[in-house]
């Protein structure tokens, strides 16, 4: 079954507009939590637009002392400052992203064949720790292979594609088939699956009906806008919904 990730960059890029102390990213990560998320995902920056560096203890120990058998998802660019900040958190996983430092988002999946001999040893070192490793992906089976040699146990399909035709129901197949087949041949490659990027409750059972495997998705954006008409545990309430086997 799938699990729900919240990411809180969102609430931590609005409590960053001004110098005060809300929205709280470990109060709402805490009512997200309680309303049935699976775990918490956050995304570190080299200049901390979004979440602090100092957020990622609070979020560890919130976890610890309140939500034990939650995850703990930590994304972002291998940097030494990114893994020094992995091992103060403690996740449960950690998503390596390509970006760079000065991307609004991410947009796009690693070149596992031309970054191999860099996400190599990054990967082995995660692995050392015990933490499960999950590699940002195009929905494009090429180089998936060389993510099986780098020791990944996941990969996150990006769906910011797919995302982006909610109003083209032509191009929404065109971007399902794609993952679909994506998809599939990492399964069988022994890859497990996440998904992330502009999922919303609509566009969810679609994608699921064509990859059920889908072990987590992670949701910031689309899960914040609507926490600003539903509340975040009622937004936290409609995602869980919708990640529901559809009957």
């Amino acid at each position: 079954m799938t699990s729900l990730s919240v990411n809180v960059n969102a609430v931590a890029m609005l409590r960053n507009r001004r110098d005060l102390p809300w929205p709280s990213v470990t109060g709402l990560s805490r009512i997200a939590l309680a309303a049935g998320a699976a775990g918490i995902t956050v995304h570190p920056r080299p200049d901390q637009r979004h979440i602090r560096f100092s957020d990622v203890p609070e979020l560890r120990a919130l976890l610890d002392a309140e939500f034990p058998t939650a995850e703990f998802n930590i994304e972002g660019y291998p940097t030494p400052e990114f893994l020094d900040l992995v091992r103060v958190g403690r996740p449960d996983q950690v998503t390596l992203v390509p970006d760079d430092p000065s991307q609004a988002t991410s947009d796009h999946g690693w070149d596992f064949i031309g970054r191999a001999a860099f996400l190599k040893p990054v990967v082995e070192r995660l692995k050392g720790e015990g933490i499960r490793v999950s590699l940002f992906a195009d929905p494009d089976p090429k180089g998936y292979e060389q993510a099986v040699e780098l020791g990944a146990d996941r990969l996150e399909l990006y769906t910011g594609p797919y995302g982006a035709t909610y109003d083209d129901r032509a191009a929404q197949s065109r971007e399902l088939d794609r993952l679909e087949t994506a998809g599939k041949h990492a399964e069988a490659l022994g890859l497990a699956l996440n998904a992330g990027h502009d999922l919303t409750v609509a566009n969810l059972p679609p994608l699921l009906r064509r990859l059920p495997a889908i072990a987590e998705v992670s949701i910031g954006h689309g899960l914040t806008a609507e926490a600003l008409e539903f509340g975040m545990a009622g937004a936290v309430g409609r995602f869980i919904r919708a990640i529901q086997p559809q009957g």
